[in-house]
């Protein structure tokens, strides 16, 4: 079904921000953001015909074909143990699937990869399973750090950090960086710091609309803007959201100017507190490698610098897919993977170039 009313809107946000499994990706702010896509739900009610469970599903229609590829992100919302409850939900989806001639469903849910029961039970469902990679592969990451500040001061989130990342904090504050809440005409400063790091970091940035989006869908309730001065000059920023019992850090960024100022740090602890300001369980740092032994992976700094927050590494049970036809889907997830290679490839090759080009420079 479409939310289509203010009352269906609400009732839907009041039931999945108090739930213990909220997720800003399932939030109907998430759908606004994503408008390039259509959104349906799922809503399963109990016998007083209060809503118990539900499954945010975008959809996303093909290239030149009829058919729709279906994603829920971090769904769904409910006891992952009410086989019931998933059993509907499974239903619905078919029933959405049917209406739009949809090829395949994905779910990654955050549930713990321990969780059995709930691997179990989605399989019985007719669900497979790809939990085979341990980097940032998938559609959302496989691992998570996680900071678990539920019924915590400040003063004991910041006694579980690593002693450097303390001092960086510190010397941030003492190195006079200051943090600021950013407004959505400060998008455009943020937006420069993004493109700085993606061309620094080799990886593909976003249009600005879509960080405007981001802000005037989820904001300010779920959204904040950080950024981060030194001597009035914009040295770093991110975008982080709340809602329910989670704060998720979605984006940052930096300036190569004055990296010796720590801002990173310091923005860092701004978002922490701004989570504990609002009563979340969890400040959510996302997507970090899983095979944290190897430390010549390329993104195992983004490990270390997360880690030195203090918080735990969190393995994600991976991938469900629901297939409803087999032949397009096989298609679809070829062109997908073969897109994927190719940005991944060129993303790669820029950033060489750009090495060899500051060190031609340099010489």
């Amino acid at each position: 079904m479409r939310l289509t009313t203010k009352e269906q809107i609400e009732e839907y946000t009041d039931f999945a921000v108090a739930h213990e499994r909220s997720h800003t990706l399932q939030s109907y702010e998430w759908g606004l953001v994503k408008s390039n896509w259509i959104n349906e739900y799922v809503l399963v009610r109990d016998s007083e015909g209060k809503i118990k469970a539900s499954l945010s599903i975008l959809l996303r229609k093909t290239p030149l074909i009829n058919l729709y590829y279906m994603y829920a992100p971090r769904g769904p919302i409910c006891d992952l143990r009410d086989k019931q409850a998933l059993k509907a939900i499974a239903d619905g989806a078919r029933e959405i699937a049917q209406k739009y001639n949809g090829i395949a469903l994905k779910i990654d849910t955050d549930a713990p990869a321990s969780d059995i029961e709930y691997v179990e039970n989605m399989k019985a469902l007719g669900f497979k399973l790809r939990n085979d990679y341990t980097n940032l592969e998938g559609v959302q990451a496989r691992f998570d750090m996680r900071i678990d500040i539920k019924d915590k001061t400040p003063e004991q989130i910041m006694a579980a950090f690593h002693s450097k990342t303390r001092y960086n904090v510190r010397l941030a504050q003492k190195r006079g960086v200051e943090i600021k809440v950013g407004s959505r005409e400060d998008i455009p400063v943020f937006y420069e710091l993004m493109v700085e790091t993606g061309k620094r970091d080799g990886f593909v940035v976003r249009d600005i609309n879509y960080f405007y989006k981001l802000y005037d869908c989820l904001g300010p309730k779920y959204h904040r803007l950080f950024l981060a001065y030194y001597n009035g000059v914009p040295v770093a920023g991110s975008v982080c959201t709340v809602y329910g019992s989670k704060c998720l850090y979605l984006y940052g960024a930096s300036s190569n100017q004055y990296r010796n100022t720590m801002a990173a740090y310091l923005i860092q602890w701004s978002m922490i507190l701004w989570a504990v300001e609002n009563k979340c369980h969890y400040y959510d740092l996302m997507g970090v490698p899983g095979n944290i032994e190897d430390e010549n992976n390329p993104i195992y700094g983004l490990y270390r610098f997360k880690k030195g927050f203090g918080g735990e590494l969190w393995e994600f049970v991976g991938e469900f897919d629901m297939v409803y036809k087999p032949f397009w889907n096989w298609c679809f997830n070829f062109v997908e993977r073969s897109r994927k290679t190719l940005r991944h490839s060129f993303s790669h090759f820029k950033a060489g170039l750009r090495k060899k080009l500051r060190r031609a420079r340099q010489e």
